[in-house]
């Protein structure tokens, strides 16, 4: 039988008993009660999130769109952040972030450009999180910079909403979303269609998205299960080969299902999870037919059953075990026909007790059938001081596998290379942070040592082709810096900074993208609440290495018309400011958003 319906069988089993576990003792529960399920955070402390309160406040287009309050790099080709976008955390290149929904890895396979790719609409989403650092060893795969998690809100109330709205460039876009509570569970439906006409030429774009969430309270917890879909259709020029003026032409479509139980028993909690993601991707180089044979097709699935069990001991403090399998395949005109597995077992203990001095350890195991073994681990110890200090160090060990995409990519001007080696890194950092209710701040100093990093890259001006290689070694160091502050009852304040600096052994390369880490990333928005609805301004800087920085400023607009309608309206790039993410691929100017939301 092969390991993948093995593995299936045995999630399916896991669910079995969880749900007829305790069915005596739920029995004498009344009928109404409410389930009160804790979800796993697998012991790591999330440094930066918005919550729901704060996600109703701005009328983000996409949920890629929240992350811009936050500090993650976005790198943005179009004039949605939701058509496609790229994550970088702490100087990483966007492979090397951990995409994750409830804690489930997302990443696609062929490449990290796919990654945004999330078949989420904002009124699905109770939080976003951020987690500079976090490790391989928590989650799996691919953070080497850290990783981001978008927490699902679940389907409680009876609630409708209707959005629709327009703006500049043709834009327009209608969101739906109806929550049911239907017995011992709750159902929620959600859509959403975008479209644009584009900033420029070869920049047009249209999007749908359509989910079902549902959560059911079993005897012993609670059964959660989402599926999604997600599709785009859009200009690229020059999306991926800067400043040669290729109008490329992209479709892509993405299929997410993920399903777990959260059972608490007595002493142990038991999670199961079954998460399968499918990715369709056609790519046509030159839309104008001139070069119609690079046509390229992919679909690529992934499969990841796991489980995971935690229990709650006297001396040792919370102890936490993962057993999981994972598949990735691809079916592609350009890249072939690939298949790759991993088994992978993991472990973390923390000590959540008063005590002055506490501390949070994991450690993982993955078996490669292409790569050979990997261990990978994060320590992490914490001094509070007076309740609202506190002092913390840690060090992590990461690691990334090379994508499809990086592996056997061909065309005109770019070249993969079938013998790359995984990436590794080893991570430490120390910091400070002061927590009250209505005010926070703190800082936090890191630094990064990375081995057999990839990259495209050329050695000559004259060579054909970007390759893809392995950078022999590399350091990342920088400071993070964030606040938070209620200034009085209707204005609120946030605010980070990050530095990076890197250096390679590898000197003279020429890099596809260049280097396309923020130097100097700063976010600030305020929060003013009155009586007729809540406002926020906003501004990001950013700099890269050798170029010049850009700020960009941003106002969020609401005024509630009546207790069930409200008008919003939203500018970016107020200033008009003339900009490019990735160098040779020009961002929009100036984009005003106007719309009602209607909620009852």
């Amino acid at each position: 039988m092969p390991r993948i319906e093995r593995c299936a069988y045995f999630f399916i089993a896991a669910i079995f008993y969880g749900c007829c576990a305790e069915s005596c003792a739920a029995d004498d529960l009344p009928r109404d009660a409410e389930r009160i399920v804790v979800i796993k955070n697998k012991g790591w402390r999330t440094a930066y999130s918005l919550d729901t309160d704060t996600i109703d406040n701005f009328p983000a287009a996409s949920v890629t769109e929240l992350f811009t309050h936050l500090p993650v790099d976005l790198q943005t080709r179009s004039l949605s952040t939701g058509i496609q976008s790229d994550f970088s955390l702490r100087g990483s290149n966007f492979q090397e972030v951990l995409v994750l929904v409830d804690g489930q890895r997302i990443n696609d396979p062929q490449t990290a450009h796919y990654n945004a790719d999330i078949p989420l609409t904002r009124e699905d989403i109770e939080s976003v999180q951020v987690m500079p650092g976090a490790s391989s060893s928590l989650f799996g795969p691919d953070a080497i910079g850290g990783a981001i998690n978008c927490v699902l809100k679940k389907p409680r109330d009876k609630k409708i909403v209707l959005e629709l709205s327009g703006g500049t460039y043709g834009s327009a876009r209608g969101l739906f979303s109806a929550s049911e509570k239907l017995g011992n569970g709750a159902l929620r439906l959600s859509l959403e269609k975008e479209e644009t006409g584009g900033f420029r030429y070869d920049t047009d774009a249209k999007s749908f998205i359509a989910n079902v969430t549902s959560a059911v309270a079993v005897p012993a917890g609670e059964l959660n299960t989402f599926f999604g879909y997600d599709e785009k259709d859009f200009g690229a020029f020059d999306f991926y080969t800067p400043g040669l003026g290729f109008p490329s032409q992209e479709r892509t479509k993405t299929y997410l299902f993920n399903t777990g139980l959260d059972a608490d028993m007595d002493t142990v909690r038991l999670r199961p999870n079954l998460l399968w993601r499918r990715h369709y991707d056609t790519f046509m180089l030159d839309k104008t037919q001139i070069r119609s044979r690079y046509l390229n097709h992919h679909r690529t699935d992934v499969y990841t059953p796991n489980i995971y069990l935690e229990s709650q001991t006297g001396f040792l403090g919370k102890i936490g075990a993962v057993l999981e399998y994972g598949e990735e395949r691809i079916d592609s005109t350009n890249l072939g026909k690939h298949r790759r597995s991993h088994e992978s077992a993991g472990v973390d203990q923390s000590d959540d007790t008063d005590r002055p001095l506490s501390h949070i350890f994991s450690f993982r195991f993955d078996d490669f059938d292409s790569f050979g073994n990997t261990f990978t681990g994060s320590a992490h110890f914490y001094y509070t001081v007076a309740r609202v200090n506190t002092f913390k160090f840690g060090v992590t060990r990461s690691m990334r596998i090379p994508s499809f995409t990086e592996l056997y990519y061909d065309d005109p001007t770019t070249v993969g290379d079938a013998r790359l080696e995984p990436e590794t890194a080893t991570g430490f950092e120390t910091g400070y942070e002061y927590q009250k209710e209505k005010t926070g701040a703190g800082v936090t100093a890191f630094v990064r040592n990375e081995k057999e990093m990839i990259d495209w890259v050329k050695h000559e001006v004259s060579d054909a082709r970007w390759k893809a290689e392995n950078i022999t070694q590399a350091v990342v160091w920088g400071v993070e810096n964030y606040a938070k502050v209620d200034i009085n009852k209707r204005i609120h304040l946030e605010a980070n900074y990050t530095y990076i600096g890197k250096h390679t052994d590898e000197q003279g390369l020429l890099y596809k993208y260049g280097p396309n880490y923020a130097a100097h990333l700063f976010n600030a928005f305020v929060t003013l609440q009155f009586p007729f609805g809540n406002q926020g301004v906003g501004i990001t800087y950013k700099k890269k290495p050798h170029r010049r920085g850009w700020a960009l400023f941003g106002a969020d607009l609401n005024r509630n018309l009546t207790r069930r309608c409200r008008l919003f309206l939203k500018v970016q790039n107020l200033l008009n400011v003339e900009y490019q993410e990735i160098e040779g691929i020009p961002q929009p100017g100036r984009a005003i958003e106007a719309g009602l939301r209607f909620e009852w």
